[in-house]
């Protein structure tokens, strides 16, 4: 085994934590400095040492010192639309089935927070194809997954423009829909995304979750849709003193998910009858 530290090199992605828990994170570059009211710390100070090291400012604050996850980094970076936060992504990448090799396309590249787990998730040898339809959105996600790769991954293609117009032809194996009107690109979704492969809309009302679900089952090409939240709660950890922490990452979003059938195939009836008043009061009409 080797035990030999990892050193921090220009250019590294570091997350700095104070002894209150706070995190700041910086791009390592020699001759700069970071400052706060708490003092200065250059960046010459770390570059070149191991990972994993306590630091001190010119005011006395004691850091420590660790090349930023890239949870770390999506919570941190320069954004341009909302990001997806790493719960969902986490969930994206292990509900698309993504591995070494797979192929997927991204609908609304936003900040590029979700793009760096999808290239991650499929490696030197898959493709990531996203889309973003502004100009400005896709610059920060260039920006952001160029800063974290260090250089624009060979695996990524980013299109700027509508999802109908820059979509192009291939076969996926899964595709994120991260749009306003998901429902409105599921035609899109049903000739790219190969028979067995996913589709995972990101949405965050619940009426965008209800007509998205409903617009699947109409179009007929699609497995039952399953709908989910992630929610993450840490805890306070004190002595005997262990308790829920005040605040929680709740409802960001709603991922629903589903799988493309074979040309030609019809689902069973569905088993489960829907509650009453669900598709409205048809009783009295007529």
């Amino acid at each position: 085994m080797n035990d030999a530290p990892e050193i921090m090199r220009e250019g590294d992605i570091v997350q700095l934590t104070d002894p209150k828990g706070r995190h700041h994170t910086l791009v390592l570059e020699a001759g700069r400095s970071f400052h706060t009211h708490k003092g200065a710390l250059a960046h010459d100070d770390l570059i070149g040492r191991p990972e994993g090291i306590v630091v001190a400012s010119t005011g006395g604050t004691s850091y420590v010192a660790l090349r930023s996850q890239l949870e770390d980094f999506v919570l941190a970076m320069p954004r341009g639309a909302a990001v997806i936060y790493p719960k969902e992504a986490a969930r994206i990448v292990m509900a698309a089935g993504l591995r070494p090799g797979s192929r997927v396309l991204e609908a609304g590249a936003g900040s590029g927070a979700l793009s760096c787990s999808l290239i991650t998730a499929v490696g030197p040898s898959g493709t990531v194809v996203s889309c973003e339809r502004r100009a400005d959105f896709a610059e920060v996600a260039r920006k952001n997954v160029e800063r974290w790769f260090h250089g624009m991954p060979a695996t990524w293609d980013l299109r700027v423009g509508d999802l109908r117009e820059v979509a192009g032809d291939g076969t996926y194996d899964a595709m994120v829909l991260d749009l306003l009107d998901p429902w409105e690109h599921l035609d899109i979704a049903a000739r790219l995304v190969r028979p067995g492969g996913v589709l995972v809309c990101y949405v965050a009302t619940t009426t965008q979750l209800s007509r998205t679900a409903e617009a699947l089952r109409v179009t007929g090409c699609w497995t039952e849709p399953r709908a989910e939240e992630s929610l993450v709660r840490t805890w306070h950890l004190e002595g005997l003193a262990v308790r829920p922490d005040h605040r929680m990452i709740g409802h960001t979003a709603f991922l629903l998910i589903s799988r493309r059938l074979a040309p030609g195939t019809v689902l069973p009836p569905r088993r489960t009858r829907p509650a009453k008043g669900a598709y409205g009061d048809s009783s009295e009409s007529g």
